[in-house]
């Protein structure tokens, strides 16, 4: 039994050890690229083509964003196996592991609720160029 567990817990290690390969390059991408690319969208520019432009940009941005969230998730989904040896000790393992998805999570809701921002806002402002483009063909019609 106790040849049995610790050869579980070598395992648990090895594969921790993956894990936390993985997660140390997501992590450093979302630190050296991810959050800074999320900040260039807070002030989005306030003309339809400008704003088009930073939409193009962003959903280039995203897919990579979003394969690196998809990684992330991966890697931390491969440890809940932890969650049955429950007589193995991994308490260390398990506080590294919420830092690391607590990272991630954060982090995948800002992409989430940027992309969603993005997108309300390219589509307030193609709501108000056709407002105006209707206003612009009034006006001529009144003033033929």
């Amino acid at each position: 039994m106790l040849s049995n567990k610790r050869i579980q817990e070598l395992e648990l290690v090895m594969e921790f050890e993956k894990v936390e390969e993985c997660f140390k390059e997501v992590s450093s991408w979302i630190e050296n690229v991810g959050r800074k690319r999320l900040m260039e969208t807070v002030n989005l520019d306030d003309s339809l083509e400008m704003l088009l432009q930073a939409q193009k940009q962003f959903k280039e941005f995203d897919l990579v964003a979003s394969e690196y969230c998809r990684r992330g998730q991966e890697a931390l989904k491969k440890m809940n196996q932890w969650e049955d040896l429950s007589f193995v000790d991994v308490h260390s393992y398990r506080v590294k592991l919420q830092t690391y998805e607590d990272e991630l999570e954060d982090f995948c809701t800002q992409l989430d609720e940027t992309r969603h921002r993005v997108c309300e806002t390219v589509r307030l402002y193609e709501f108000f160029d056709k407002v105006k483009q209707g206003i612009c063909c009034t006006e001529e019609g009144v003033k033929s």
